[in-house]
């Protein structure tokens, strides 16, 4: 199966176009914004946000460094 790009989905913008976006979230907390980045996240790999995936510990392994 061989997948195509649709360049009519998205557009190039000028930078006029995302400044109220960028003044708008600087006005906002920091807990807001990474509320709304959590959201995000959430919509974008599929997963509730009262039941987030946790982190497999399998993979990840730490160890100290000798001194």
């Amino acid at each position: 199966m061989s997948y195509k790009l649709d360049r009519s989905a998205f557009s190039m913008g000028s930078s006029n176009v995302s400044e109220p976006a960028i003044r708008y979230w600087k006005t906002q907390t920091l807990e807001q914004r990474l509320s709304a980045s959590f959201y995000l996240n959430s919509v974008a790999y599929n997963f509730d946000l009262s039941n987030p995936p946790r982190l497999d510990r399998t993979i990840f392994t730490m160890r100290k460094n000798p001194v």
